[in-house]
């Protein structure tokens, strides 16, 4: 079953509506002490407060208000300019949600009847909207369906000594060895040193590889770095603090030990910091060289069993998630 397939949550059947109509009905604190000669702590008068005929007190007239105990209306606002997403010329909505994973043509038909839909930020129900799966935005609860069939997005197991380029003019293995063979032209997202293996994004994406680089969008890269030991105590303190390199200050977002050995100890280091060497400069800045260093994680996307020097496609839930990670 897709992910996509479940119903809805239907809101609680709250009491605030209730509530609110029961203290119009009471009248409320100040309506109670609104009555002929009340008065308040002070000894005055409360404000407001009148006799009717009988002697009976009435709740304090507001400004603007025509009868007892009503507040005053709120000035009308504006709704939000409803846009024309349908394009004659585009395909079905349903069509391309279901070749974009979401699930079958039948499920997307649920999915944008329940209002579960937007395309660029407007919600869509009806079943005849035609898109453009090249210019428009399709978010299904909150998460983006990649509706372009002709994007790459590969996860990279990067092995020790290759170089992180598509093209190496002094010969030394790189990218090209590995994925040079393939018609559409790919970027790598960020860079990993010759030295450092593990995880390294690749896509045609353009838009997303940028987002997923650039620190303003704090999207975390997890480290697993073997360095000199015994780790002293203040370490992740002053590493969390944040440490000054040459190019300015840096901090991790979490830090943590993961083994002990004698003589050297296994760490992990969570940043979103994507300056050169940034890991193995901050670690040496604290006392402990970088041994060995794998990046595992780059957002939602995890190293796990993939083998060095191998490629795997991302499944449509990892790119969802990846777009998310971003802000797009």
């Amino acid at each position: 079953m897709s992910e996509y397939s479940r119903s809805p949550r239907q809101p609680k059947k709250g009491s605030g509506s209730s509530g609110a109509s029961g203290g119009a009905r009471r009248g409320g604190p100040a309506a109670a002490r609104g009555g002929s000669g009340s008065k308040g702590r002070t000894g005055r008068p409360v404000a407001g407060g009148r006799s009717g005929s009988g002697g009976k007190a009435t709740g304090p007239r507001f400004a603007g208000s025509t009868k007892a105990s009503q507040p005053t209306k709120l000035p009308d606002r504006k709704a939000a300019p409803e846009i024309d997403v349908h394009d004659p010329e585009g395909v079905r909505l349903q069509k391309l949600m279901a070749a974009g994973g979401v699930g079958s043509r039948r499920v997307c038909e649920n999915l944008i009847e329940q209002g579960r839909v937007e395309v660029d930020g407007q919600v869509v129900t009806e079943l005849g909207v035609r898109i453009n799966p090249q210019t428009q935005v399709v978010h299904v609860d909150g998460v983006r369906v990649n509706l372009d069939e002709d994007r790459v997005y590969l996860a990279f197991n990067k092995p020790k000594g290759v170089v992180t380029t598509m093209h190496d003019e002094l010969g030394r293995v790189s990218l090209e060895d590995y994925v040079g063979n393939r018609e559409q032209r790919l970027f790598h997202v960020g860079r990993l040193d010759a030295d450092t293996e593990g995880l390294l994004l690749l896509t045609n994406d353009g838009d997303l590889a940028h987002r997923l680089q650039h620190p303003a969008y704090g999207v975390l890269k997890t480290y697993v770095a073997t360095i000199r030991g015994p780790v002293q105590r203040d370490v992740g303190k002053r590493l969390r603090e944040g440490v000054e390199l040459e190019d300015g200050p840096v901090s991790v977002d979490s830090f943590r030990i993961v083994d002990h050995q004698p003589g050297k100890a296994m760490v992990e280091v969570v940043l979103h910091e994507g300056r050169k060497h940034v890991v193995r400069r901050m670690l040496e800045a604290v006392g402990h060289p970088v041994l060995e260093l794998v990046r595992t994680e780059v957002g939602p996307i995890r190293l796990a069993d993939l083998k060095s020097g191998r490629t795997r496609r991302l499944n449509k839930a990892e790119i969802g998630a990846l777009y998310k990670a971003a802000g797009m």
